[in-house]
C-alpha cells in the first residue's frame, strides 16, 4: 500500500520537511515526528517553514529546529498536512524554492479532503484521518519503522491538536487505537497537555483585548453565522503573543443557534484570510467556495478582495451550505 512512498524514502539521504506559512500543531508535530523517524533510519532530516513557529506552539519538545532557510542540498521535499498552493505563497516565493520542487522528488502527506492544486509535480499521500501524524504512524508501522518515545509524543501532540483532544465529531475508533499505541511507544497526554496550559496562559493585555474581540462579534443568518474581524493593526499588536482568532474562535461556535463561526483577519496587501469552525459539517463547503479547504468542521481560505465583499461572498456561500 505505502511503497510507492516508501520506496521515495528509501533512496533519499537528505529530506526537507516542508510546513505551510500556516503553521499548527498538526504541522508542527508531524514535522518534529518525521525528523526523529527518519533520523532513525539514517537520513539527514531538515524542517523548514517560511514563518516564525507561534508561540502558542512551542510547547512542542524542538520547535526550535524548525527553520526559515530553504536546504537546497535536499533531495527529496515531504510537504505535510496541506496541498494547497495557496497555503505555500511564501514558500514558493522564497528564491530558488519553485524550482527545487520542480525538480526534485517531492512527497505530500496529507488528511484532508480537498483536492491538491500544487503546481508542481508531486506524490501524494492522502488517507481519510483526523490527523496528518494518523497517516505519518499508519505508514511508519506499515514499514515497521521504529518510533521511539520523542517521536509518538510528536505523533500524539499533533493529534490532540487538530482533534481538539479527540473531541471533534470525525474521530474514528482507530484514532483512539493510534492514540492508545502512542501511550504504549512513551507518549503521554498528562506531559503534553501540561505544558499545553502552560503556553496558552494569556497576559492581562491579551485577556482585555479578548474582551474587545468578543465585543466585536457579530452575527448573521438568523444567528447561525458568527463573525469576528480583525484587521492588521491588531495582528501587528497582538499576535507575537497569541494568535487572535483562537481568542474566541471556539466560544464563538458554542453560542447559542451559532452553526459556524468565522475569523476573518485582513492584511496591507490586500489579502484576507478566513479561518472558520462549525457544529455542523460545513467548513470545508463553505472553505471550498473561497478556494480554501480543510476539515468539516475545521477549515481556511484566503483571497485578496475587501472585506465588505468578502463578507458578502461569506453570506451567501454559507446560506448554500445551510440550506443545500
Amino acid at each position: 500500500m505505502y511503497e510507492t512512498y516508501l520506496n521515495l524514502i528509501a533512496t533519499a539521504h537528505n529530506i526537507i520537511v516542508i510546513q505551510a506559512e500556516n503553521p499548527d500543531g498538526d504541522s508542527l508535530g508531524s514535522s518534529l515526528a518525521l525528523e526523529e523517524i527518519l533520523g532513525d533510519l539514517g537520513k539527514k532530516v531538515s524542517m523548514y517553514c517560511p514563518v516564525e513557529i507561534p508561540k502558542y506552539l512551542r510547547y512542542a519538545t524542538g520547535w526550535d529546529r524548525v527553520v526559515s532557510d530553504f536546504d537546497t542540498s535536499a533531495d527529496l521535499a515531504i510537504i505535510v498536512d496541506t496541498s494547497a498552493d495557496v497555503l505555500l505563497t511564501k514558500v514558493l516565493e522564497t528564491p530558488g524554492v519553485r524550482s527545487f520542487l520542480e525538480t526534485h522528488d517531492v512527497l505530500v502527506i496529507d488528511h484532508h479532503m480537498t483536492e491538491s492544486t500544487l503546481t508542481f509535480d508531486h506524490t501524494m499521500l492522502y488517507e481519510e484521518a483526523i490527523s496528518t501524524s494518523e497517516v505519518i504512524f499508519n505508514m511508519s508501522k506499515s514499514a515497521e519503522w521504529k518510533i521511539n518515545a520523542q517521536a509518538a509524543e510528536h505523533l500524539l501532540l499533533a493529534q490532540l491538536s487538530d482533534s481538539l483532544g479527540l473531541s471533534v465529531q470525525s474521530v474514528s475508533p482507530s484514532s483512539y487505537r493510534i492514540a492508545a499505541d502512542l501511550t504504549e511507544l512513551g507518549a503521554h497526554v498528562s506531559t503534553i497537555e501540561t505544558r499545553r496550559r502552560e503556553f496558552m496562559k494569556k497576559s492581562p493585555e491579551i485577556l482585555e483585548y479578548k474582551g474587545i474581540l468578543l465585543q466585536r462579534i457579530e452575527y448573521f443568518l438568523d444567528g447561525k453565522l458568527a463573525v469576528v474581524h480583525i484587521p492588521w493593526e491588531d495582528i501587528q499588536k497582538y499576535s507575537d503573543q497569541y494568535n487572535p482568532s483562537v481568542l474566541v474562535l471556539d466560544e464563538m461556535r458554542l453560542v447559542e443557534g451559532v452553526e459556524i463561526a468565522v475569523a476573518l483577519k485582513t492584511y496591507p496587501d490586500g489579502k484576507l484570510t478566513g479561518k472558520l469552525r462549525s457544529n455542523m459539517p460545513i467548513s470545508e463547503q463553505v472553505a471550498g467556495y473561497f478556494g480554501g479547504g480543510g476539515h468539516k468542521y475545521a477549515s481556511g481560505f484566503r483571497v485578496y478582495e475587501s472585506y465588505d465583499t468578502t463578507l458578502q461572498e461569506l453570506l451567501e456561500a454559507t446560506q448554500k451550505a445551510l440550506n443545500p
